[in-house]
């Protein structure tokens, strides 16, 4: 595997000084994880096994990391709302933001550390992270149809807004929570350690104090897809998988196929090339109503077995559906892409549980993430034939909603996030 170019120091805490600090709630305790695969090559497609699970995953590549990679275990992903008019301070915050998002990658701190330096100044890091491993933490950045609605103008770049970048139309059933819903920017932390994933959203706030605000975040455990070949298929919080034809990270002509736009899909947006289109959604599943149901219905209601998770009439969760056998409304039957002219998407989602609603339910589910070349033709649909007919809506209902451009990678230490983006043409 070629080394990983070498990131440039963040903003030192001399800058940041007039700036000062905004303060996220620290993580939990560190957890385990299996045996992972990281990007090796510079197309950033080819998958080889990581020397150690709490290794680090390279940063540079042609698409960014935290989409095809294997999944972690944990998620802290942040929306934020853009606050300067400054176009020359918003692209210094991107650059500033790529070279702390690498440091953290490789498990070093940002800037000048946590400690050692002026005694009269905060550190350029908050310091949490300190001793433990990168954890295979991803950073994932996307730009939200408000940005180039808010910002296209002033920061001349509003003819370079992507036609896919639509806003998601409401469907049958949402109940959108506008504080859980939008945003201008958002950043995806993957990591095996909830403690790193925290720490990198934690970081980039502060560098960001001024220029950007939090609009809203959510914290996620146990994975519920899988990106590895032949992994175990997560179970979700209603103990069912769900996702066992997820696109794997090392099928490099499915992700070009269905997730990584190409030249044809971005003649209006060139700067798109290399990246695909995030779908974020909440989804609160009644899990008290769910509990007091049959095990029948609820195997039923997927059109799985809950022990193995085989289709209906199969023995094995890797078996061929048959789709017919199921019930019209079976979730598995309508999300399939037989059933969908092919659609297909590249599941990343979490599950959460954020407390209780205050009435002694769990406020608990699936936090969605899934990546893909055009929204307009994969969840829009997708969400829509679901939404209308599948059995499993009796038992969520979706909550918060956002959609991104994720740009293509950061290809060597002079690059940055968005360069494509904000680059004049010559």
């Amino acid at each position: 595997m070629p080394e990983t170019s070498p990131a440039s120091p963040a903003p030192s805490r001399r800058s940041l000084l007039a700036v000062g600090g905004a303060g996220l709630a620290l993580g939990a305790a560190a957890a385990g994880g299996a045996v992972a695969l990281t990007r090796s090559g510079d197309d950033g497609d080819a998958m080889q096994p990581a020397a150690e699970s709490g290794g680090a995953v390279p940063f540079h590549g042609a698409h960014q990391a935290g989409i095809a990679t294997p999944v972690q275990d944990r998620l802290h992903f942040a929306a934020f709302d853009v606050k300067t008019e400054d176009r020359d301070a918003f692209v210094q915050l991107l650059k500033d933001w790529t070279k702390a998002a690498a440091l953290m990658a490789e498990g070093r701190p940002v800037g000048e550390g946590a400690y050692g330096g002026l005694a009269e100044a905060p550190p350029d890091d908050t310091g949490e992270a300190l001793g433990l491993k990168p954890s295979r933490l991803t950073l994932t950045i996307g730009f939200g149809p408000s940005f180039f609605e808010k910002y296209g103008e002033k920061f001349e770049i509003a003819d370079r807004r992507p036609e896919a970048l639509v806003e998601l139309p409401k469907f049958p059933g949402d109940n959108l929570e506008k504080t859980r819903s939008g945003g201008d920017l958002c950043v995806q932390a993957c990591a095996d350690d909830p403690q790193v994933a925290v720490h990198a959203i934690r970081n980039l706030a502060r560098i960001g104090f001024g220029k950007v605000a939090i609009r809203w975040s959510q914290l996620g455990f146990g994975k519920t897809s899988s990106t590895t070949p032949d992994a175990q298929t997560p179970r979700n919080l209603m103990g069912f998988k769900d996702g066992t034809r997820n696109i794997a990270g090392t099928e490099t002509k499915r992700l070009d196929e269905h997730v990584w736009v190409g030249g044809k899909d971005a003649a209006d947006a060139d700067w798109m090339r290399g990246g695909s289109y995030l779908v974020a959604r909440r989804i609160r599943m009644n899990i008290e109503t769910w509990d007091r149901t049959s095990l029948q219905e609820q195997e039923d209601v997927f059109g799985r077995d809950k022990g193995e998770g085989a289709p209906v009439g199969k023995a094995k969760e890797r078996d061929e559906p048959f789709l017919k056998a199921m019930k019209p409304t079976a979730h598995v039957r309508l999300a399939h892409p037989d059933s969908n002219d092919g659609i297909t998407i590249l599941r990343r989602g979490y599950s959460f549980t954020d407390g209780t609603d205050g009435l002694g339910r769990l406020d608990a589910g699936l936090f969605f993430l899934a990546y893909m070349k055009d929204v307009r033709k994969g969840f829009i649909p997708l969400q829509r034939r679901l939404s209308a007919h599948d059995a499993l809506n009796e038992y969520i209902q979706h909550v918060g909603s956002a959609v991104f451009a994720v740009p293509p990678g950061v290809r060597d230490r002079d690059d940055w996030w968005g360069r494509g983006l904000f680059e004049k043409k010559a």
